[in-house]
C-alpha cells in the first residue's frame, strides 16, 4: 500500500464497544440490512396516520441526530426518518470503504427502494444535500419534494474559512491533523465545530452542548472515524470536478420535484452568493435566506425551516391531502424564484427573511 492510501476501515463485526447513541425523546432507532452496506435509521413517529413519508440525510461529520429539532417540528405533516450514512452516526463503514457521492447516494436509493416507502419529502444538509440532488436526479420516481440546506454543491471562489475542511481530502493532512490536535479535549472540539457552523454558537443550549461532547468522545473511540470524514471529504471534492451529466450543477437542472433551497448568511462552508446561482438552476424552486443562519439552519431556526416547508407542503397539495382539509397558512417564509431574479435586477440583493420573525 503506498504511503498515499488510507488504511481500510476495520470490519463491522470486529469494531469495539463504544458508549450507545443518545436517542432523544420520542425517537426510535434501528439497523437495516443492504447489499454492502448497514445503516443505522431514526424515526419519529408521526402524530396521525396517512402523513406523507420524509427522509433526512446530513452533513460531512454529522449524523441522523442533527434533523432532531427539525423531525419534532414537523411530525405532524410528514413520517419522519434520518439515515446515518455508512461510517457516520451509529452506522459502520460500507464494505467496500467507498464514501464518494455516488456511493452516498445509492445508499439512500438502496434503503429508499428496500423500505418501499417513496416518493419521500427528502432533504440534505451540506453533503447531504449533494448526495440528495444527485439522487433527486437520477431517482426522480423517489422523490416528491426536495428541501436543502446549504447544499454542498461546486463553488468557483471557495470561501476561506471553509479551506480546512476541504484539505482534509489531501493525503497526509488528516494524519497531521491528527497528531497536532491529539491534546484537545472533546469539549475543545465541539467549540470549534459550533463556531465553524452556527451563525450564533450561543443558540446551543447547555444541555445541547453536552449532548454534542458526549457523542464527540463517542465518535472519537471509532477507529473508523477519520476515515470516513477524510474518504468523504475527498469524495466530495472529486465530485466538485466532474464534468458532463455527472456534474452537480447539471445534475441540479435535471431535479424536477419542487425545490425548498436554505441558506445562512453567516454560513461559513458554503457561500451565502451560491443562493442565487441555486435558485436560477433547481427548476421549480424557492428560496429561504436566513441572514444570521450559519451552516445548519435546520439546527439553529428548525422553526422557521419547518414553516418554509410547510409552505411548500401547500404548493404541492400534499399538506391538503394529508389532513384532509384546507391549508392554514401564516406569512410565507420564502421568496420565488422570480422575486429573487427581481430583486437582483434591482440592485437590492437576494430577498430575505430575517432569522428572528
Amino acid at each position: 500500500m503506498s504511503s498515499t492510501e488510507l488504511p481500510s476501515a476495520p470490519a463491522a463485526n470486529v469494531l469495539p464497544k463504544v458508549a450507545a447513541v443518545r436517542v432523544g425523546e420520542g425517537e426510535r432507532l434501528r439497523s437495516v440490512g443492504l447489499p454492502g452496506i448497514t445503516l443505522t435509521v431514526r424515526s419519529r413517529p408521526p402524530a396521525r396516520e396517512g402523513l406523507p413519508p420524509a427522509l433526512y440525510v446530513h452533513g460531512l461529520g454529522g449524523s441522523s441526530q442533527n434533523w432532531s429539532a427539525l423531525m419534532e417540528q414537523l411530525e405532524g405533516d410528514v413520517d419522519c426518518e434520518a439515515v446515518d450514512l455508512p461510517g457516520f452516526g451509529d452506522s459502520p463503514p460500507p464494505d467496500d470503504g467507498d464514501y464518494s457521492i455516488t456511493a452516498h447516494a445509492r445508499a439512500v436509493i438502496r434503503y429508499l427502494d428496500a423500505s418501499d416507502r417513496g416518493p419521500v419529502h427528502l432533504f440534505g444538509n451540506s453533503l447531504g444535500g449533494a448526495v440528495t440532488t444527485r439522487v433527486a436526479a437520477v431517482r426522480p420516481d423517489l422523490v416528491r419534494t426536495l428541501t436543502l440546506v446549504s447544499p454542498a454543491l461546486p463553488e468557483v471562489r471557495v470561501q476561506r474559512s471553509a479551506v480546512p475542511t476541504a484539505l482534509l481530502a489531501m493525503p497526509g493532512v488528516t494524519a497531521l491533523f491528527t497528531r497536532l490536535t491529539r491534546e484537545w479535549t472533546a469539549e475543545q472540539r465541539v467549540r470549534g465545530v459550533l463556531h465553524l457552523c452556527y451563525g450564533d454558537p450561543g443558540r446551543v443550549t447547555p444541555e445541547g452542548f453536552r449532548n454534542a461532547v458526549e457523542e464527540m468522545e463517542r465518535r472519537l473511540q471509532l477507529p473508523y472515524f477519520w476515515d470516513a470524514m477524510t474518504r468523504s471529504a475527498r469524495g466530495l471534492v472529486n465530485a466538485y470536478t466532474l464534468g458532463g451529466q455527472h456534474a452537480l450543477w447539471r445534475q441540479a437542472e435535471r431535479v424536477l420535484a419542487p425545490t425548498l433551497l436554505v441558506y445562512g448568511g453567516r454560513d461559513q462552508l458554503v457561500g451565502y452568493r451560491m443562493c442565487r446561482r441555486a435558485a436560477r438552476t433547481f427548476r421549480d424552486s424557492r428560496l429561504l435566506s436566513l441572514p444570521e443562519a450559519g451552516h445548519v439552519a435546520m439546527m439553529e431556526y428548525p422553526e422557521v425551516v419547518a414553516r418554509a416547508f410547510r409552505e411548500l407542503l401547500a404548493e404541492t397539495g400534499e399538506s391538503r391531502a394529508a389532513s384532509g382539509g384546507p391549508v392554514v397558512g401564516s406569512e410565507s417564509a420564502v421568496e420565488s424564484v422570480a422575486a429573487v431574479e427581481s430583486a437582483s435586477a434591482a440592485g437590492d440583493g437576494v430577498v430575505s427573511e430575517s432569522a428572528g420573525s
